[in-house]
């Protein structure tokens, strides 16, 4: 029995990460890869800004909120690749004034 939900969890880590290098193609979550790189510099592992730019902060207020949350857990792994803290993402559409999904918590 723990045999097969090491399965499952390895099976469902696969398809997360594997969602998340098809989205990395085309952008992530209604945001094309350039704007997404506006954003980089305050979700930063290491040094990061104060706060996110203008610019970043257009960019999520156009992106889909409900779609940034799935990168919270394991999917921040993919993240992480990236040299972006999660926890650090979470917190910018609120620093930009944007309200995260009820369902996002």
């Amino acid at each position: 029995m723990a045999k097969s939900h090491t399965l499952v969890a390895a099976l469902l880590l696969v398809m997360v990460v594997s969602l998340a290098a098809l989205e990395g193609v085309h952008g992530v979550c209604g945001m094309s890869n350039d704007e997404f790189k506006l954003c980089q510099p305050a979700a930063a592992v290491n040094n990061p800004t104060d706060s996110p730019s203008a610019e970043c902060c257009a960019a999520l207020g156009k992106a889909n909120l409900s779609c940034i949350c799935r990168y919270k857990g394991i999917a921040g792994i993919w993240l992480r690749m990236y040299h972006i803290d999660a926890n650090r993402a979470m917190a910018l559409p609120g620093k930009c004034g944007l309200t995260m999904p009820n369902n996002c918590s």
